[in-house]
């Protein structure tokens, strides 16, 4: 258990700008930071960070909260790893006890998936550094591929002993279940049940997530046998996805925004070999073709790509569809191409650090010229599959959403493709319209099942429920907000945002606006949950003379309550700079300068709502009631609500007609 003072300090030391900026590439706009929101994938960016209020906000997804809220989205971290994890960032000193092996598998599978993997990380590495075996089979082997002992360390390499059971005992003798050794593929189930190491006789390669933590592990064979896998790597599991991962990447991710490019290999050998050499902003997709997942995480930091093939020609064209989907992202591809077969590790063992430097910086191709090259190759004069290749181009430079890129795009391959400029746009525009009927289509079809009306309005009851019973799922109709939830939750954004000022125009002025509003809305009843939890919060603390801050609860355990409270503070627009100027003589009065009427406002209308409601009451309850008498007395106490109604729309500035 952590101890709350420790929990408070790391909140209070926290900066929203740094957690993020950690993860998300931020650019400055107006009084905020906005980038590329982390939680799904757009191009044009929504994500705002506010640095003076301590929260983000996504206003295309919704994702929102503090840091240590986004610490646990992103990570999917537990709260207590999540304070960890921020108390580790700024060196604070956490007090715990120490947990045993038995203690750790006994958390939550999650979380012991990820105590496994570190555990084997580290039994991998002793099993290199501090056996005979280790020593003279893998780091030996390492030494002899040119690895410098602190590029060893540094990527946290290991070995894995022949044995079959060398890993598994060990594990289960410290308390790991058999169960988890299975599911996050460090073992292997056989017919029998019985267990056998993965990764036996092999070096390892642990494959780590953004902030660190070990996720998965690529080990390599030191054996010439055809029939043995070179490499074998981690399965799926449930904190490993290979397609949202780039190995190398939580060393790389500083370097890449530092240069504002990313190098992207092919191998484990090939980052490390870079990073000997000083290029250290470099992942590797670990021989796999490039996903849409780890083009996401390579976009949060740089719009700039360089991509160093090892001159394989088939290996070539076989990546040239996953490079097509990096100009899908907006992201400017270039190439490099190493010469006779060399690959970027046995570039720099063959000619060392300096040279590869500089044939880096001398031999990054565009990347559509490029492969407009490579293809035009093949064609042998063939006027259909010159044909072929000019449409191919096309479909590439379509994908860009940059317009000027396009244009100049079009204009340079009309010359290597030697043909008119007219006919490029031609098709460059047919592309587009199929592309956009597409679409058109998709979100036609979206719309219609979001719009249908409910099915039970035309489906007989008996055969709905049959259908359902069959696991039918069918769209939920959107959810209305009513007026009255919304007046609670305006009453929530201004305790939120002004509780702590003073109500200057009442009095002396030194009440806050939080307990001036609860006691003049003390006869109004909240319906929305979230709201209610919020006002009860501020209510409870008011009888300590305190009013909450925002921030408290940010990280509330109601998932809706934090929501509310982020969505309370967050702003998509802030005023321009240009305004509020003293030379232009332009003043924009702000929210806060009119608190006044902003509260004022608010209660009159949350009093005339409730007003409203018992006079529909009123309404409802006459239509039942036969006594003249018992008439009487409800018509006089709705006569009484309409003349308080009338009061507070003359304060509102409304009409009643009626």
């Amino acid at each position: 258990m952590i101890k709350k003072e420790t929990i408070e300090k790391v909140l209070d030391t926290a900066r929203i700008e740094e957690v993020v900026g950690d993860f998300v590439d931020l650019k400055k706009r107006g009084t905020s930071l906005i980038g590329n929101c982390p939680f799904h994938n757009e191009k044009t960016p929504s994500f705002h960070v506010s640095v003076s209020k301590g929260i983000y906000k996504c206003f295309g997804c919704g994702a929102g909260g503090d840091s240590l809220k986004f610490v646990m989205e992103h990570e999917k971290y537990p709260y207590p790893e999540a304070i960890r994890y921020l108390a580790n960032k700024y060196n604070i000193p956490i007090e715990e006890v120490e947990r045993s092996p038995e203690q750790m598998a006994a958390q939550d599978k999650r979380e012991s998936l990820y105590v496994l993997n570190q555990w084997a990380s580290k039994f991998f590495k002793e099993q290199l550094w501090e056996t005979d075996l280790g020593r003279s089979i893998g780091l030996s082997y390492f030494l002899e591929r040119g690895y410098r002992e602190d590029i060893i360390k540094k990527f946290d390499l290991g070995y894995s002993p022949e044995a079959w059971n060398g890993l598994t005992d060990r594990a289960q003798e410290e308390g790991f279940s058999k169960e988890y050794l299975v599911d996050i593929g460090l073992a292997i189930e056989k017919d029998d049940k019985s267990i056998y190491d993965r990764f036996r006789g092999r070096v390892i390669f642990p494959i780590h997530n953004l902030t660190g933590r070990v996720i998965g592990f690529g080990g390599r064979t030191l054996k010439t046998e055809k029939t043995v896998p070179k490499y074998v790597n981690s399965p799926e599991s449930e904190i490993y996805h290979k397609s949202n991962v780039l190995y190398g990447l939580h060393l790389a991710k500083k370097a890449i925004m530092d240069h504002d490019v990313c190098y992207l290999v092919e191998g484990y050998a090939d980052v490390l070999s870079c990073h000997q050499a000083g290029v250290e902003n470099v992942v590797s997709s670990s021989g796999t073709s490039l996903t849409s997942g780890q083009i996401k995480l390579i976009s949060r930091y740089t719009k700039q790509v360089v991509i160093l093939y090892d001159g394989d020609a088939a290996g070539i064209k076989a990546s040239l569809r996953g490079t097509d989907m990096l100009l899908e992202e907006g992201l400017n591809v270039k190439v490099l191409l190493f010469p006779d077969g060399n690959d970027p590790d046995s570039y720099i063992q063959k000619f060392g650090a300096s040279a590869f430097h500089e044939y880096l910086k001398n031999n990054q191709e565009d990347f559509v010229f490029y492969k407009t090259n490579i293809l035009l190759k093949d064609t042998n004069g063939d006027p259909i599959k010159r044909a072929e290749v000019i449409r191919e181009v096309v479909q590439s430079i379509a994908l860009i959403p940059d317009e000027i890129k396009v244009s100049v795009y079009i204009k340079q391959c009309s010359g290597l493709l030697d043909i008119e400029e007219r006919v490029l746009l031609t098709e460059l525009n047919k592309i587009r319209l199929d592309k956009a009927k597409a679409k058109d289509r998709k979100e036609a079809t979206q719309s219609a099942a979001a719009t249908a009306p409910a099915l039970d309005e035309f489906i007989p009851a008996e055969m709905l429920a049959a259908m359902q019973a069959e696991g039918i799922a069918f769209p939920e109709a959107p959810k209305q907000i009513s007026s009255e939830i919304l007046m609670e939750r305006e009453l929530v954004r201004v305790l939120l945002n002004y509780g702590r000022e003073l109500v200057t125009w009442e009095g002396d002025g030194d009440i806050p606006v939080a307990p001036f509003l609860l006691a003049s809305l003390e006869d109004v009843d909240l319906v929305d949950s979230a709201c209610k939890l919020i006002v009860d919060e501020f209510k409870k603390q008011a009888l300590d003379y305190q009013v909450p801050e925002a921030k408290f609860f940010f990280s509330n355990s109601n998932s809706e309550v934090a929501t509310l409270a982020v969505d309370s503070l967050a702003s998509k627009y802030d005023i321009s700079p240009n305004w509020n100027d003293d030379k232009r003589k332009i003043f924009v009065p702000e929210e806060k300068d009119q608190l006044k009427d902003l509260v004022n406002q608010l209660i009159f209308r949350m009093k005339k709502n409730k007003i409203e409601q018992q006079m529909a009451g009123i309404r409802e309850e006459m239509k039942n009631i036969t006594d003249a008498d018992e008439l009487a007395i409800l018509l006089s106490k709705y006569q009484k609500l309409k003349e308080g109604e009338k009061l507070l729309a003359g304060f509102l500035g409304n009409t009643i007609v009626k």
